[in-house]
């Protein structure tokens, strides 16, 4: 019996990642449960297993005594001294307890001891595995609707996709293999509760440490991003290494990298843009792919005023506002974006001491007509470098 103990502690070591020792002390404190039904007190058993051999015994600890008062927690003189001259009163005898006498009922709440510590350690065990993975992505497969909310199995649990954290437009079906964000995981008395998400923005961030070396070893940086998810997303970049183009790196070779986040977003464009330190070259960043004739930013107040050629504010501003808008976030600037024509009229060039001329931006137009066009079509842009000519998005 002993050794088909041990081999059922260890199967269920294996199998539910349960150590034998917190197996081991469930199945004492059994015992000792099953001891309170049998005699009505366990304040004076004690219970020995040997972890090795599975060996185990109950005894009780008895006062020796004059008189007995209480024959559950006292033995007589002469009965102690039968099983050892030496006892006086005042000691304590141990007396063996058959745990085979124990009746149906303290067995069966003896069972029920071990199984529910067996649930809490699983429970555990899954709560820390997932609270381990918290704002991270995992892979899960799409489950069945819960309402407007949807489950999503991450393998040992499903997880529950809020209709908030949903992409507007993503049809999700039975069966489907998609990447999600784990948001928060609460330990309940019913299990781990794992909530995840489509829309946050570390969504992307963590597809590209995934798939881009340079940003999950630390040498390219993810400094900042902007998301409206299953439209657009901007990620301003940042390498540590002079000799590695932090944007060239993301977009990968033909824009394999980019294209691998791309789809797992299912089509979402992404803008690629260079970091700087400097507020107005990053605010010139990105608006791209809309050129630029200057930005006057203001540190303090955290706004900026940026001036485009004519023909490329609408492309600045973007179809709704969402260039502008993601650039803002992006930037953490309030952006008021003035055409070249409205800042010569209102006389902003002379506020900000320039001297404005004609030609003072010299741009190919049609190159730039051409960037309205993919605008207009919300298509991806290209990026000024010849050597990533599509490093903006896919």
């Amino acid at each position: 019996m002993n050794k088909e103990l041990l081999l059922a502690l260890e199967m269920i070591e294996k199998e539910k990642n349960i150590s034998k020792a917190v197996l081991l002390e469930a199945i004492e404190n059994s015992l000792l449960t099953a001891c309170k039904n049998h005699f009505g007190k366990a304040d004076n058993i004690k219970v020995n297993i040997n972890p090795d051999t599975g060996d185990f015994s109950v005894y009780a600890e008895k006062e020796v005594v004059e008189t007995v008062e209480d024959p559950l927690t006292q033995i007589c003189v002469e009965e102690a001294k039968l099983k050892n001259p030496r006892y006086i009163p005042g000691d304590l005898v141990p007396i063996a307890v058959q745990s085979k006498e124990f009746g149906r009922i303290a067995t069966q709440n003896a069972k029920n001891v071990i199984l529910q510590k067996i649930r809490e350690e699983e429970r555990k065990e899954l709560y820390n595995n997932y609270y381990s993975l918290e704002k991270d992505i995992v892979t899960g497969i799409v489950q069945k609707n819960l309402g407007r909310n949807i489950s999503i199995n991450l393998g040992k649990i499903d997880a529950v996709l809020n209709e908030s954290e949903q992409v507007k437009g993503e049809v999700l079906r039975p069966n489907d293999h998609i990447k999600v964000y784990i948001l928060e995981v609460k330990d309940t008395s019913k299990g781990p509760r794992v909530s995840v998400s489509r829309t946050h923005p570390d969504l992307v961030k963590r597809l590209f440490e995934s798939e881009v070396a340079e940003v999950k070893d630390g040498t390219v940086e993810i400094k900042a991003i902007a998301r409206e998810a299953g439209s657009r997303t901007k990620i301003a970049v940042w390498s540590n290494d002079i000799n590695v183009d932090p944007v060239g790196a993301c977009v990968g070779l033909n824009g394999a990298r980019v294209n691998a986040v791309v789809n797992e977003l299912r089509g979402e464009k992404i803008d690629i843009i260079n970091w700087d330190d400097n507020a107005a070259y990053l605010i010139e960043n990105a608006l791209s792919p809309a050129k630029v004739i200057c930005v006057v930013a203001d540190e303090e107040e955290k706004e900026a005023l940026v001036i485009v050629p004519d023909y490329q504010l609408s492309l600045a501003i973007g179809k709704e506002g969402q260039n502008a808008r993601l650039a803002a976030r992006l930037t953490g600037y309030k952006i008021d974006i003035k055409s070249e024509t409205q800042a010569k009229e209102q006389g902003l060039f002379e506020e900000m001491g320039i001297e404005y001329q004609e030609d003072m931006v010299d741009y190919n137009y049609q190159e730039d007509e051409a960037f309205q066009d993919a605008e207009t079509e919300e298509d991806s842009y290209q990026d000024e470098t010849d050597e990533f000519p599509e490093d903006g998005q896919e």
